[in-house]
C-alpha cells in the first residue's frame, strides 16, 4: 500500500470503504463469461430471444424425461449456455492462458500509448491490490486502466457523461470492468467517500472551473489523502488534446507543504506531490487564492 496509514484504522474512522478481498481467476472468467452474455441479449433482437427461449424448453424437456421440474431458473441457466455455444465462449482453461498475457501486454505503459518515463509508472509498481485510486477527468483513461490493470481499485471522475460511458466500455473490452469504476460528478459539488492511496489528476479536466473552485476540489482531495499518498498531476501530452487551456504548473501551487517532485522533461511535463508523514487533515493554505 502506497500510505503510511494502516488500511485497518482508516477503515474504521469511515475514511474509506472495506477493501474487497483480491478476486481470483475464476470470478474474473465468471465475469467476463456474463459481461459477453449480457452484450449479446443487449444487441439482439427480443424475437431472438424468444426463439432460443423455445431451443431451449426443447432441448430441456428431451434430456430431462420428466425427471424433474422445468423451472424459470433452469431455463434461464440454460438459454445463457444456448448463447455460449453460438458465441463460442472459451473455457476457462483457454481464457485463463489468454487472460495472463492480455494482462501482462497491459501492465507495460506502451499498451496505453505512453512510456516508461510517464510519471505514473514508478507509482503503479508500488500498488497493492485493493489499494483505492482516484483518476481526475476521462482524458487520463490509459493511465486509468493502467493502473487498474494492476490491480488497484480505480475510480475515474468526469463531468461528461459521454466520456464516462466511453470509459466503461473500454474498461469492459479491457476486461478490467471488475476493479474499475466510471462516474459523473460536478466538480465541486460532490466526491465519492473514498480515500485515496493514489491521485492521478488531468488538468485539463478541471480548466472549466473558477480558480477557487479548482482549489476546493483539490484541497478536498489532499484532506481525503492519508498521509504518504501520492498525488500526480499528468503531463498535457497524456490528455490528448490540441489545446490544453490549464497546464499542470498552474496546480503547483496548491501543493504548499507537500513534497513535489517536478517532470524531467520540461516545465508542463507534470510533478508528483507526496503528503507528509502526520500532517494534519486540514485545508490548505492554497484555498484563499482569489480569482
Amino acid at each position: 500500500m502506497l500510505t503510511s496509514v494502516p488500511f485497518e484504522r482508516a477503515s474504521k474512522a469511515g475514511m474509506m470503504p472495506v477493501r474487497r478481498a483480491p478476486r481470483s481467476l475464476k470470478q474474473e472468467y465468471q465475469e467476463f463469461i456474463l459481461q459477453r452474455l449480457e452484450e449479446y441479449k443487449n444487441t439482439v433482437p427480443r424475437a431472438e430471444l424468444l426463439k432460443i427461449g423455445d431451443e431451449a424448453v426443447r432441448e430441456l424437456q428431451a434430456s430431462a424425461q420428466d425427471q424433474y421440474l422445468l423451472t424459470e431458473v433452469l431455463l434461464l441457466e440454460h438459454v445463457d449456455r444456448i448463447i455460449a455455444r453460438r458465441l463460442r465462449l472459451p473455457s476457462f482453461p483457454r481464457w485463463r492462458q489468454k487472460h495472463r498475457a492480455l494482462r501482462e501486454a497491459q501492465r507495460e505503459p506502451t499498451h496505453w500509448g505512453f512510456d516508461r518515463g510517464h510519471p505514473i509508472v514508478p507509482w503503479a509498481e508500488r500498488l497493492e491490490p485493493g489499494d483505492i485510486v482516484i483518476v481526475l477527468g476521462a482524458a487520463a483513461l490509459g493511465e486509468a486502466l493502467f493502473l487498474a490493470a494492476h490491480d488497484a481499485e480505480v475510480f475515474l471522475l468526469d463531468q461528461d457523461l459521454g466520456a464516462v460511458e466511453a470509459a466503461e466500455g473500454r474498461a469492459v473490452s479491457e476486461q478490467l470492468a471488475g476493479g474499475f469504476q466510471a462516474l459523473v460528478i460536478n466538480f465541486g459539488s460532490w466526491f465519492p467517500d473514498l480515500a485515496p492511496s493514489l491521485v492521478a489528476i488531468s488538468a485539463g479536466s478541471l480548466s472549466q472551473l473558477r480558480t477557487k473552485q479548482r482549489a476546493s476540489l483539490i484541497a478536498d482531495l489532499q484532506v481525503r489523502t492519508p498521509s504518504g499518498g501520492v498525488h500526480v498531476i499528468l503531463p498535457p501530452a497524456a490528455e490528448n488534446r490540441e489545446v490544453i487551456p490549464l497546464g499542470p504548473e498552474t496546480l503547483q501551487a496548491l501543493y504548499r507543504g507537500w513534497q513535489v517532485q517536478r517532470g524531467r522533461r520540461t516545465k508542463r511535463s507534470g510533478f508528483t506531490a507526496i503528503k507528509p508523514p502526520r500532517q494534519l487533515d486540514t485545508a490548505q493554505p492554497a484555498l484563499n487564492v482569489s480569482d
